[in-house]
């Protein structure tokens, strides 16, 4: 049996990488008596995988692992015994079933939406209009957006325009500035929002410094903008 796990990451816990992620949460299914299935062979693991594992120093509240089960109890049963196996930092929101010919996320991840925010003393001084404008020169009123992506081993020209499927800038009652943005994530053409503000900032000539900007993810998505998006955790379902 597949069951999708959707979980929280943040706080502290931001700041653990994903291999420490992944045998945290192996370690998190015993405890919490997860019948979790087991890989056959000379050294047996659990079946468990992650989707479009996330950055060090990001929150999310749309993280994602799928895993395989001989049994289970319900949703409601199962996310009360995981949260209370849970260190701070980490919360299960969601426990799924999944039908038997579903795909694993990792493999079906296309998209996921963000949101950045300024750390402190890190704020432009730009106001809300300036940014709109901004955006839509950037984004909107531009067909194609060039740009060099570099990798640890090397470098090429993508289209940016292509990978980015919203961009906003919204801004709070106490005047702070919020951006918003959807954008391609997999193993293919995957981006990272850091990489979409670096360029941003370039078109309006500033320079985007480290750790400007606080990042949250909110949720992963498979689809397309043909067919639409559809977050990972829709296409289970809550087990009585």
């Amino acid at each position: 049996m597949k069951i999708r796990i959707k979980f929280s990451k943040f706080g502290n816990m931001r700041f653990i990488g994903h291999l420490d992620t992944m045998r945290y949460f192996q370690k998190v299914m015993r405890r919490a008596d997860i019948d979790i299935a087991y890989s056959t062979g000379f050294s047996p693991h659990q079946i468990m995988s992650f989707a479009a594992p996330l950055g060090v120093g990001l929150i999310s509240e749309g993280e994602y692992l799928d895993i395989e089960v001989n049994s289970t109890d319900s949703t409601e049963e199962s996310l009360r015994r995981l949260n209370l196996a849970m260190v701070e930092g980490y919360q299960v929101n969601d426990y799924r079933r999944l039908p038997d010919d579903a795909k694993t996320a990792m493999s079906i991840v296309s998209a996921a939406s963000y949101t950045l925010t300024y750390r402190k003393g890190y704020e432009a001084n730009l106001n809300f209009a300036r940014f709109r404008q901004a955006i839509a020169d950037f984004y909107e009123n531009r067909e194609t957006i060039p740009v060099i992506k570099k990798t640890k081993k090397s470098e090429k020209e993508i289209d940016l325009k292509k990978l980015i499927y919203d961009f906003s800038v919204s801004e709070n009652t106490d005047g702070k500035i919020m951006f918003s943005m959807l954008i391609c994530t997999g193993s293919t053409d995957n981006i990272k929002p850091e990489l979409v503000m670096e360029h941003f900032y370039s078109f309006l000539g500033l320079e985007l410094q480290q750790f400007t900007f606080q990042v949250t993810r909110h949720e992963v998505y498979t689809g397309s903008v043909e067919t639409g998006f559809t977050a990972l955790i829709d296409m289970g379902e809550i087990i009585p």
